[in-house]
Parts: structure tokens; C-alpha cells; sequence
């Protein structure tokens, strides 16, 4: 027989996330979620139900589950991202809660960098807003192809179907505007997070809604692979190379970021030479083959010159070039200008780099010709961006939920980060 420790070890872990304007109720939806699915501690729901009481609350706030920061308690808001853990009896989560407010969008975006599906939640009273948009387009530049949609506070417009097909409506316009960057597979639910209601159970006040509640959802949908890095071609950049001159030992140490390599495999490096891996090595010993994320030592047939920052790959090549597009989002009150000089931090290496040009995505609403002229962007802002570097270094367009095509841009002088990168037209 089976044992439960053997049930709850292999059982698949989901990365989710959620995401949303500001007071759309996502603590609220993720202290509910922990509640109903029984994975809050006693002792915590005693202290939230004497905080709740405290506060003239009717009933358990659950927010407070998560909100962790005194600053978020005391502002009633998500600043940071917080990370939490539930089950059921057919999977296990690791979830990400996001920011609502445009100000913390890098942290929005570092939450959705791992997840696998995207639970975003609208306010029924408002529908679809800009920042709606602004998080399904983030969603889209990062490539998740399951987005569930929660239309929250339904029990706040007295559960009216027409409400709800209107917003599907909106959301259908807006993720029109992606074309094929759109991700493929949305599903949209009504829910209260403060009643319950399609959380974990379906809800008896919505009879018009004949799908299933989020749990349900996350319980059965299938996700690309978990490990979406194993299917592309192999890519290696060189972290150090280990050289014996006694033992003629020379040795490329790194991580494979995405595939896999055997002994036998040929393999092109940096400048199109190509070579065959006669030997992978490791602190416990030799390997016949490494793969996505394994930190090994390649040796190749043939001496060459190689240094940090160069690669080893097979299958498709990298393209070298010294100018690229790409998508940003700017991390620091800095900014950064068109025609700006700055540090590329790509794989292993780092280079000298030129912004060419910005052309930024600001919201319609906020759009106007000066704005546009300043090409500059700003914290949090997402631009499409031409870079051009020093020397020619080997790009891949963004995959694999950042583990090929994402890059940082840092300050030459100081070192501080200015923006996150994602190479190719977004």
C-alpha cells in the first residue's frame, strides 16, 4: 500500500502566481485560498481572528494571512512579493503574491518570472482597467501561456451574469491587442474571495456559471513542462576555465541553462569552431551526460581558447551581433536615457553597451507627444529598446522563463542595476 508520504513526496509542484490591480482583493483571494484548502496553522488563525476582532472586522479578515509587512497592514496594500505554500490531495503549490500598484511593477514582474500560471484578478464593479492590461502584458513578455481570470467581488453587483460576460468582453478586446503574444489559454471565473464563492467549492449563487472553481482549475490544468528549458536546444556559458598545465587538463566550468549534452555530443563554441565533449565532471565524480540546471565541467576534444563570458552549444547557434531589440523594465529611479552607456549583463560576461534607442509603452491615457520625446524610461515603466554592444557577443531570443535572452543593465559607475532586459521584439 501506498504510503502518505510517498502520495504528498510526488505529487507535482505548481508554480502560480497572483496578480491585479489595487484593491481587487488579491490577499484577501490568497488568505482564502489558504483557508479553505486547510493550510493555515491554529495558532495563526487565532492571531488573525483576534486582529480581525480588533479591527471591527465581521468574521476573519484574510488578508492578514499574507500580508506580512507592517507597512502592508497599516497601508491595507501588497508592496513585496510574498511567497506561499498550500496542497490538495492531488497537488502541491508554491504561490506568488504580487503588487497591485504600478509603483512596485518589478516586483510584479519578479514574481511572474517562475510561474507556470497566472491568476489575475479584476474588481467586478470596474472591469478591465489599465493596470489589468499592464499585468497580461506582462504575463505575455514573459511568455505563460495559463492565465486565470478571477473576476472577484461578484457578490458586490448582486452575482449578475451580465456583468461578468461584459467583462469577458473587455478581457477578450484586450488580449486581442497581443496577437500571437497573447497566451493561449485563459479561463475567466467569477468569485467572491470574502464569501467563498468558486474559491475552492462552486458557489450556489452562480447557477449561469457552469465551469469549475480556481482550486478545481489548478488541481487539472496542464501547464507546459516543468522543466520548459529541458526541450530547447543545449546552450552553456562559460563561467571558468580549469586549466592543469601538468595533467594538460583543461576544463569549462558552468551551469547548462537549457537541453542537454552527452559524452560523444558535438558541440559549436563561441567564434563557430566546433569540437565533441569527451568528458563531463563533477565534485562527485564523471557523468555520461548533464542537463538543465546541472553545474559540471565540459572537456572538449580540442584545445581552445576559451574565456568567462564565452558559450558552448549544439543544435541551433546563438546569432552574434552587436545590436539587438529588445523589452525593458526599468528597476531604479535613475532612469534610462537613449544614448545612455552602460553595463550588459548577459550569461556569465559582461559588456560594454549603448542604449540606441527608446520607445516606450506608456498607457494610452497617459500618452502625449512630449512624453514621447523624452525617451527615457522610467521605474517600472516597459519599453522596446536597440542596444548596441562593444564587441559582438551570442544572443538568444528570451525562453525558458528567463534562462536564455534575459539580461540586467547596470550602472558603469556604481554597479546598481537600472533595468531588466528580454531580448527580442516583444
Amino acid at each position: 500500500m501506498t504510503s502518505t508520504a510517498t502520495i504528498l513526496n510526488n505529487r507535482r509542484a505548481l508554480r502560480i502566481c497572483t496578480a491585479g490591480s489595487v484593491d481587487d482583493g488579491k490577499s484577501t483571494f490568497v488568505g482564502r485560498l489558504l483557508h479553505d484548502t486547510k493550510s493555515v496553522l491554529s495558532d495563526q488563525l487565532e492571531a488573525v481572528a483576534a486582529s480581525s476582532s480588533k479591527r471591527g472586522f465581521d468574521g476573519l479578515d484574510f488578508s492578514l494571512l499574507v500580508d506580512g509587512l507592517r507597512a502592508e497592514r497599516e497601508q491595507g496594500i501588497t508592496i513585496d512579493v510574498a511567497y506561499r505554500y498550500f496542497a490538495t490531495d492531488q497537488r502541491s503549490f508554491i504561490l506568488a503574491d504580487t503588487p497591485g500598484h504600478v509603483q512596485y511593477t518589478r516586483n510584479t514582474i519578479t514574481g511572474m518570472s517562475t510561474a507556470e500560471v497566472v491568476i489575475l484578478l479584476i474588481d467586478a464593479r470596474y472591469g478591465v482597467v489599465e493596470q489589468t492590461k499592464r499585468h497580461l502584458h506582462i504575463a505575455a513578455l514573459l511568455g505563460i501561456q495559463d492565465v486565470i481570470i478571477a473576476v472577484n467581488k461578484i457578490d458586490l453587483v448582486g452575482y449578475d451574469q451580465a456583468v461578468y460576460e461584459d467583462i469577458q468582453a473587455q478581457l477578450a478586446d484586450a488580449l486581442a491587442e497581443f496577437g500571437a503574444l497573447a497566451p493561449r489559454n485563459t479561463r475567466v471565473v467569477p468569485i467572491s474571495a470574502l464569501a467563498g464563492d468558486n474559491v475552492v467549492e462552486r458557489s450556489a449563487h452562480t447557477p449561469w456559471y457552469d465551469g469549475q472553481p480556481i482550486v478545481e482549475l489548478l488541481d487539472t490544468i496542464q501547464p507546459a513542462e516543468s522543466d520548459i528549458a529541458a526541450g530547447l536546444d543545449f546552450r552553456f556559458p562559460i563561467q571558468y576555465v580549469i586549466r592543469e598545465p601538468q595533467t594538460d587538463y583543461r576544463g569549462y566550468a558552468g551551469r547548462v541553462t537549457t537541453g542537454a549534452v552527452a559524452v560523444g555530443d558535438a558541440v559549436t563554441v563561441s567564434g563557430g569552431r566546433t569540437s565533441t565533449v569527451v568528458g563531463i565532471d563533477t565534485a562527485d565524480g564523471q557523468l555520461q551526460e548533464a542537463h538543465s540546471g546541472d553545474s559540471v565541467v565540459l572537456r572538449l576534444a580540442d584545445e581552445i581558447d576559451l574565456v568567462r563570458g564565452d558559450f558552448i552549444s549544439a543544435g541551433s547557434s546563438p546569432r552574434s551581433t552587436r545590436k539587438f531589440t529588445a523589452t525593458l523594465v526599468g528597476l531604479s529611479d535613475k532612469g534610462v536615457r537613449a544614448g545612455q552607456k552602460l553595463h550588459l549583463l548577459y550569461d556569465s560576461g559582461k559588456y560594454k553597451a549603448r542604449v540606441a534607442s527608446i520607445e516606450t509603452r506608456q498607457d494610452r491615457s497617459a500618452q502625449d507627444e512630449s512624453q514621447s520625446a523624452q525617451a527615457q524610461l522610467a521605474l517600472n515603466e516597459i519599453a522596446t529598446v536597440e542596444l548596441e554592444t562593444a564587441v559582438e557577443i551570442a544572443v538568444d531570443d528570451y525562453a525558458a522563463r528567463g534562462k536564455r535572452g534575459a539580461f540586467v543593465l547596470a550602472d558603469p559607475h556604481d554597479g546598481n542595476s537600472l533595468a531588466a532586459g528580454l531580448i527580442g521584439q516583444k
